[in-house]
């Protein structure tokens, strides 16, 4: 079998799943695909950024870089209450074979810690970033942030949301935000159109259950930050809810608050399979978020 029919047969298997979020059945997916492909290089592993146990980070040197080297951080999902950095290994490597510096995060986890701890880590990982990629090859100017969707949503009200900025600033080049949640309070009040369930495991351990202040929690209420360069995607297998909160997000940003972001849609993947393609020689998602982290500049005063 060649590859290309490999990576069809895996297609195929992903939209007879639909939009579900399985995320052992993915892992078990795109294992052998990803066995098979290059890695860059080795990573700097378990860097310390803050006082919490969660608090460390994994970083992959750019290769071939004749330069400071563009810089991702890239952060994993897990529905607020689950995952870790290692499971994005093939994200850092592939960043890494081409050219990029990639800092893969861990942040903490609800139930233990709740909304907005993953804002707060954000922009702790981004600081530490800052200060210390010049040393690994990395260019501290040429930083985009990235998530998918705990971590999109984490990146999200890092960056749209001023109080969360570090104390120097914003910073970026720019925020690319994958299949992400940016509205507790439309979640909470549509569960049943959403397909979303009571009491939901992820929301309610992450943003409590005090639902009169989900408003109050929610990214897209609290918008304002000045427009820097933005990515919005969403799998065409998402579930709804995520596909409903990219358009709610790029339609407030645009006509409220002066964005101008890219909006897309991943053809052919559902909420995991897009991330766990990326270096597998599926570059659905990985192509358009190594162009925007490629183009991204940070705007100067």
């Amino acid at each position: 079998m060649t590859p290309n029919d490999k990576h069809a047969e895996v297609l195929r298997a992903v939209r007879a799943a639909g939009p579900v979020i399985d995320p052992p059945a993915a892992k078990a997916l795109y294992a052998p695909l990803l066995a098979d492909m290059a890695r860059g290089a080795e990573p700097v592993r378990d860097i310390v950024y803050g006082a919490d146990e969660r608090h460390s980070l994994d970083m992959y040197p750019a290769v071939g870089a004749t330069g400071p080297a563009p810089v991702v951080v890239f952060l994993h999902g897990g529905g607020f209450i689950r995952g870790d950095k290692a499971d994005r290994g093939p994200v850092g490597h592939y960043f890494s074979r081409h050219g990029v510096l990639a800092v893969l995060p861990n942040y903490r986890l609800g139930p233990k810690h709740r909304w907005p701890a993953g804002a707060e880590d954000v922009s702790a990982v981004l600081a530490w970033a800052r200060a210390n990629v010049g040393a690994y090859g990395g260019n501290p100017d040429h930083i985009v942030l990235a998530g998918e969707s705990a971590g999109a949503a984490h990146v999200a009200a890092a960056t749209l949301v001023k109080r969360f900025h570090p104390a120097e600033g914003l910073k970026i080049a720019g925020a690319f935000l994958a299949s992400g949640v940016y509205n507790a309070a439309l979640e909470f009040l549509a569960r049943a159109q959403l397909g979303i369930a009571t009491p939901d495991p992820r929301n309610e351990a992450y943003f409590g259950t005090d639902f009169a202040s989900y408003r109050a929690m929610s990214t897209v209420e609290l918008i304002d930050a000045a427009p820097f360069p933005l990515a919005i995607t969403y799998a065409e297998l998402d579930p709804v809810q995520m596909q409903v909160q990219a358009g709610e997000l790029f339609a407030r940003l645009v006509t409220r608050h002066g964005f101008q972001p890219r909006i897309g849609v991943i053809a052919n993947h559902n909420h995991l399979s897009q991330v766990c393609a990326i270096n597998s020689g599926d570059d659905a998602l990985a192509a358009p978020l190594l162009a925007f982290v490629r183009d991204s500049r940070m705007k100067t005063p």
